[in-house]
């Protein structure tokens, strides 16, 4: 059976050595959990590490978070749908928000729950998902104020997670100056400015968050190391947090060319022939994972040298072994770093057992 690892050691030393950085740099951030996807063991390590905010796109992982510690502070980072308002005032402390209807919805709830709700008002910089128009901050500001049961927590924005628009010093003074316009015009404190997720921390690293932003959401990064500028792992942070286990339940030598009557797979992908390849074979692995629990071959990396995807169905991945030193057989396990997309689609496949290591 096909298993994940999430390394303890790993996780806490990514764990602190980002709440150093923002400590250094005087700024909040909070742990994005969605990757953990609810799972228990998982999610009640990570709240031990600190007092820190958590984030959650999913409702169900919040109210599990709440189970788990009721006095961590949550954050539901998508704006609520409307058949989710009673459980957002329940479990989030705080919700992301760009639509007037909804915050007074979320106003409507929190008195029937008698309780105030705090909300961030997400502002469009570029990457056209989620945020309010910059000219409509202002009327948008004070028709929420006027809304009882409802506090402002601050403002925020998202970047290169729709389109690709990376963040720049420039477009977070931006956000930034949104803050000081409100407090002018309002004679009321901003007290966060949430500039973004991890593909902020190369700019935090090289001293280009301005002043005035002072929150960060990280999830990525956190629990893959990575520099989303670079693509690559920061250094000193450390990139084996999640790791994917499968097993060799097939191993045979086979021509590299199928033979007979040829249609689309059931992925709708047309296999390509090529003529020189006619007579030749290769040692081929089959393991016990598929695209049901991977989407993606390219989401995967292989620990070991010289393995190649051949590729994939539902149930069942193939590789070429043919170049590596290692004489696989069946029961061999291989094993694979994730990217993002990758740990997230394999940590939410109920098909993958799930394990807690050092």
């Amino acid at each position: 059976m096909a298993y994940v690892t999430l390394n303890r050691t790993s996780l806490k030393h990514n764990y602190n050595y980002l709440q150093d950085l923002f400590s250094k740099n005087d700024m909040e951030w909070a742990p994005v959990l969605k990757m953990l996807c609810g799972n228990k063991t998982y999610l009640d390590f990570i709240l031990s590490l600190g007092d820190e905010q958590v984030c959650d796109a999913r409702l169900g992982n919040l109210k599990t978070i709440k189970k788990l510690d009721p006095k961590k502070e949550t954050i539901y980072i998508k704006p609520p749908a409307k058949d989710s308002i009673e459980d957002v005032i329940k479990y989030a402390d705080i919700s992301f928000n760009t639509e007037f209807i909804t915050i007074k919805w979320l106003s409507e709830e929190a008195q029937r729950q008698n309780t105030t709700h705090r909300i961030i008002i997400m502002i469009e910089l570029g990457d056209l998902r989620e945020g309010i128009m910059g000219e409509s901050l202002m009327d948008f500001y004070r028709r929420v104020f006027e809304l009882p049961n409802i506090e402002v927590a601050g403002i925020g924005a998202n970047l290169n997670c729709l389109n690709g628009v990376m963040p720049s010093k420039d477009k977070l003074i931006q956000l930034s100056l949104y803050e000081q316009l409100i407090e002018a015009k309002f004679g009321k404190k901003i007290k966060g400015v949430s500039g973004g997720s991890s593909v902020m921390v190369p700019l935090l690293m090289k001293g280009q968050i301005p002043k005035g932003v002072n929150h960060f959401r990280i999830g990525e990064t956190l629990f893959l190391g990575t520099d989303l500028f670079e693509n690559k792992t920061i250094p000193d942070m450390k990139d084996d947090v999640f790791m994917l286990h499968s097993e060799i339940i097939e191993i045979t030598e086979k021509p590299v060319v199928p033979y007979g009557i040829m249609e689309e797979n059931p992925s709708g992908e047309m296999t390509e022939i090529n003529e020189e390849e006619y007579g030749t074979t290769q040692k081929r692995a089959i393991l016990d994972i598929g695209l049901l629990d991977i989407s993606k071959v390219d989401f995967l990396k292989p620990t070991e040298k010289d393995l190649e995807f051949i590729g994939a169905s539902s149930d069942m991945l193939v590789l070429d072994v043919s170049k590596t030193v290692k004489d696989h057989k069946v029961g061999d396990v291989i094993s694979f770093k994730m990217s993002y997309m990758g740990a997230l689609r394999v940590m939410n496949s109920k098909y993958i057992k799930k394990e807690l290591i050092d």
